[in-house]
């Protein structure tokens, strides 16, 4: 049975036959595709043809990976994720991570549709991820650890890099609106927050709270990537004034963001 290892070398060896050869893995989350149509000399791959890459389920994924360059830096773009709740084991959520420092990355860009926990926030404000709670209850390093893909015990003192943190606050700056920092909280979903968790989660420090994110920013600081995590706040989490969540809003407001994300993203590929 191949290990992770040998699987992430598969899919590398995959598509590096195709041309694939990434300083930075960027992925996209709910809403928030497109930048691969923005890459020179892009070209895309269906999940499904990639080895061992599971399929994308969640709406608003297109489940499609995409290679090119942007100013002369070759990016891999993950045009839609992969979610613990759809089944999927983190180490299989976070297979692309391997892939793309098997394919010679060295930074990592996520970017994911979250709740807003900082009531001083509002709808489609974008957020620098600075630190992180996890709890979805497991993490991408649970079992046997392979040296070749990073040590036993990774650091966790400084999981989002603050050189590119300094970047997107400039970037953001540059063309005129803000850029928040803030803690984001990992749960494992699929089911939204009750009022009781939401007054949890905020009086633990969260100012953000999702499905994704963490697990990747951890097997990337496993693997030694640099990471810089953006957040597009797509409803307010007031455990006061609690309204019923619509996909179809989530959508919408994401979307509204994504041209004020997409410009971070082009700046922060420029230092990838």
């Amino acid at each position: 049975m191949r290990g992770l290892f040998e699987k992430a070398e598969e899919a590398a060896a995959f598509l590096r036959r195709k041309g694939a050869a990434p300083r930075a893995l960027v992925i996209l989350g709910t809403g928030l595709g497109g930048l691969g149509e923005r890459l020179e000399d892009a070209f895309s791959v269906p999940y499904a043809e990639v080895p061992h890459f599971p399929r994308s389920t969640a709406p608003g994924h297109a489940g499609r990976v995409a290679f090119g360059r942007h100013e002369g830096v070759p990016a891999m773009v993950m045009e839609g994720r992969f979610h613990y709740y759809e089944g999927y084991p983190l180490e299989e959520v976070t297979l692309p991570v391997r892939v793309a420092k098997a394919l010679g990355a060295r930074t990592l860009l996520i970017t994911n549709a979250a709740g807003g926990l900082n009531l001083a926030w509002a709808e489609g404000d974008i957020v620098a991820i600075e630190d992180h709670l996890n709890l979805m209850g497991a993490s991408p390093l649970r079992g046997e650890n392979d040296e070749r893909l990073g040590p036993r015990f990774p650091d966790l003192s400084e999981p989002y890099d603050r050189a590119l943190l300094d970047r997107a606050a400039a970037i953001a700056e540059e063309h005129g609106f803000p850029l928040r920092k803030g803690v984001f909280v990992a749960v494992s979903g699929p089911q939204l927050e009750t009022r009781a968790e939401y007054r949890w989660l905020r009086s633990m420090g969260a100012d953000l709270v999702g499905m994704s994110t963490v697990p990747e920013c951890i097997a990337a600081v496993h693997a030694g990537l640099r990471v810089c995590a953006l957040s597009v706040v797509t409803d307010r989490c007031d455990p006061d004034h609690l309204e019923p969540v619509k996909v179809e809003k989530i959508l919408a407001v994401a979307a509204a963001a994504a041209p004020r994300l997409e410009r971070l993203l082009l700046g922060l590929l420029r230092h990838a």
